[in-house]
This record gives structure tokens, sequence and C-alpha cells, in this order.
């Protein structure tokens, strides 16, 4: 064979192939093409509500500010290997940027104080809660004049006093009267604030009991995910639990051996007396969590195994805080500030301030906690039959004369 037929006839394969390779790519590609239209669209959402999306637009951003302080960097050195002088001034810059960060800073301080300062805490209703809010708008007021005071200072001194070829900082090691100002002043001023909370705090938990106005007294008694609020009967005392009772029927473990017991009633919601003295114990059956009452500036952990006493009197009933608020749907609620599981976010109880008068309606028609079944399992007596009023008893009696009467006339 010839060497000019040996290269046609390799030449004529190589094309072959080629043509091949090529006609199969072309097919697979519409192969390809028609599988991606003929499959579902898959809806990949919003993607910007996604941590991803936000991930990623943090490094472009951090991207982009690399780039722009490389390019600055190369025109310095550029202008430094020309022998030109330096184009930027960066002390200039930064003191700039300190002072508008402080300007900057303290509006947002003012925007905070009067766009979230009424989110703070609601109006107190409670006796108490006056003194508290006292305290803490004091020291409220004395932290945020210090805070503007050092920070106008700070980068104050950081704007005025920024480098300077012209100038040379004047070196000031120690001065005693300085250092003794900015010593004693804060300690008065932390002295005073601890005095102040330590007299309010002994005021709210170390307080004489009136003999004539007892403070009620209402159990409740937290699990995860919910409250159990227990009242007492006419004795006026909430009587003893034990947890060692705790069975399906007797689900707060009440010991009904202690007499107090038998007469205790359980509620919904919490209802109490306007401007009578109210004595929480609280209780916990599972995990701690933490009982909470903004509005009558209330805070107590519950622990299993504990008792936890609070006292307090209400001040404003719930009519009147409708009013005040302009709100008809108000409502006090008392809640978990603790985080205690997934259920957390609905442990939540109406608290109701009413009258006396309303009071002594609504707790008489609240049902005793000892029912027919404890009353078998704890092999108790049955309930006693409901005392009548003398002016029923009379009115039964003289009902009962006139059928007597008409009786005879026939």
């Amino acid at each position: 064979m010839s060497l000019r037929k040996f290269i046609t006839n390799k030449t004529t394969a190589a094309l072959a192939v080629l043509i091949t390779a090529f006609a199969n790519t072309s097919v697979f590609a519409q192969d390809a093409a028609a599988g991606a239209a003929a499959a579902p669209k898959v809806d990949m959402g919003e993607i910007y509500k996604s941590v991803i999306f936000y991930v990623l637009a943090f490094l472009a951003v951090c991207l982009f500010i690399a780039i722009i302080g490389k390019a600055i960097r190369v025109y310095e050195l550029s202008r430094e290997a020309q022998g030109k002088p330096v184009g930027i001034n960066w002390n200039r810059i930064h003191a700039s940027l300190f002072a508008l960060f402080l300007v900057v800073g303290l509006y947002g301080v003012y925007w905070e104080y009067t766009v979230h300062g009424a989110m703070l805490l609601p109006d107190a209703a409670s006796e108490h809660g006056k003194k508290i809010d006292k305290m803490f708008n004091l020291t409220l007021i004395i932290t945020t004049i210090v805070f503007v005071v050092t920070h106008i200072l700070l980068f104050g001194f950081s704007y005025i006093y920024k480098y300077s070829a012209k100038r040379k900082a004047y070196y000031y090691p120690h001065n005693n009267t300085i250092e003794k100002i900015w010593t004693i002043i804060p300690a008065l001023v932390l002295t005073v604030l601890v005095l102040m909370g330590f007299l309010t705090w002994r005021s709210i938990f170390f307080k004489t009991e009136d003999p004539k106005n007892k403070p009620l007294q209402i159990e409740v008694t937290s699990e995860q995910f919910k409250w159990s609020i227990r009242y007492p009967g006419a004795d006026g005392i909430v009587g003893a639990k034990n947890y060692k009772l705790t069975t399906a029927t007797n689900p707060l473990g009440i010991d009904f051996k202690d007499l107090n017991s038998r007469d205790d009633e359980m509620a919904d919601e919490m209802v109490i007396p306007v401007g009578k003295p109210v004595k929480l114990i609280l209780t916990s059956k599972d995990v701690i969590h933490s009982f909470y009452m903004p509005h009558f500036r209330v805070q107590l952990n519950t622990v299993p195994g504990m008792r936890v006493f609070f006292e307090f009197t209400p001040t404003k009933t719930t009519a009147e805080m409708q009013q005040e608020t302009n709100d008809p749907n108000f409502k006090y609620l008392f809640y978990c500030a603790k985080i205690c599981g997934s259920g957390h976010y609905n442990m939540q109880k109406v608290v109701r301030v009413v009258s006396e008068a309303e009071y002594k309606t609504w707790i008489a028609e609240q049902k005793t906690y000892l029912n027919d079944d404890l009353r078998k399992q704890f092999n108790l007596p049955g309930a006693p039959a409901p005392v009548k009023s003398v002016a029923d008893s009379a009115a039964k009696d003289s009902a009962a004369v006139k059928t007597n009467q008409m009786a005879l006339n026939k």
C-alpha cells in the first residue's frame, strides 16, 4: 500500500469517527433538552427567606469591601512609587467616622427612648409596683446620663485629637484629684442605688400582716405546659400537698388528711378583688418555670419540691385598665417567663381584678377540687348537704302551712 493511500484511509477513518461522535453528542443533547422540558418544574420558593441567601450576601459584601480596599492600596503604592504625597488622609477619615458614629448613635438612643420606651413595662397596677418603677426610672436616668456623657467624651476626643504631624501628644501619667473624683462619685451613686433596692425589697417581702385585712391565699402550680389555680375554701387556708399522692384522679397530689384541703376550689382563671392583699403560693410539678405578672411587677421561679411565696395588692380593676388604655379587650395575664419546652409560648392565664362584691359572687360559683371519685379513693364521707339560710327555711315552712290549710278546707 502506498503512503498516499494509507494517509487517505486514515484521514477518512478519523473523519468518520468525528462525524459519529458529533451525531451522538447532538442526539444526547436533544434527549437531555427534551427530558428537561418534560420534567416537572421544582418550586425553589423565595430564596431570600433562606439563611444561605443572607450568608452569601454577607460574603459578597465582604468581598466587595476587600476589593475596594485592595484598589485603594494599589493607588497609594503607585503614588508612593512616583514620589507623590499621600493622597488619602486616613487619620482625618477615621476621626470623621468617629464623629458621624457619635451623632448617629445618640440619635439611635433618642429613637429607642421615644419609640420603644413605652414597650419596657406596662403601667403598674399594684402597690409595690410603683416603688419598683421609681427605682427602675432613677437607675435608668442615671445610667443614661453617664452613657451619653462618656460617649461624647470618648468620640469627641477621638475627633479633636486626631493625629497631626504638626503637634505632639502631652504625656499625662497620673492625677490624684481625677482619680478621687471618678472613684468616689460612682461609689456614692452605686451605694444609693443599692440601699434603695434593699429597702424596696425589704418593704415588699417583710411587711407586717394586717389582722383586719388578711391576704387571700392562691396556689398556682406550673407544669408542662399549663397552670393550675387553687383557691382556699371557707376556711381561707390552702391545704397541704404531697407529690407521692399524685394520681390520674388527683393530679395535684392534694393531701386530704389535712382538713383545710377538703374545701379548696379550682379555677380556670385568676380572679382577685381590688385593694385586697393576695398571697401567691407557687409550686411546680416537673421543671423550673417562671411565674410572671408584668402589670403587677411579680416574677418568681417555680421550683419542683419547693413552695415560693409572694404577696401583692392590686390597685386597678380590669375595667379601669380598659378605660385607661382605651382598649375594651384589655386583659391582665400571667405567663411563664422561662423557656421550659416546646409549649412554653402557650403557658398563660387570664387575671381579672374585680370589686369585692364581684369576687364573692364569682368564688361562690367555683367547684371544689374534692369530687366523688376522690372521696371514694380516700374513703372520705360524702359531701355535706348545702346549708340553707333562715329565710329559705321560713319560706318552706310557710308554704307547708298553706298546703295543710288548703287540704283541711277541702
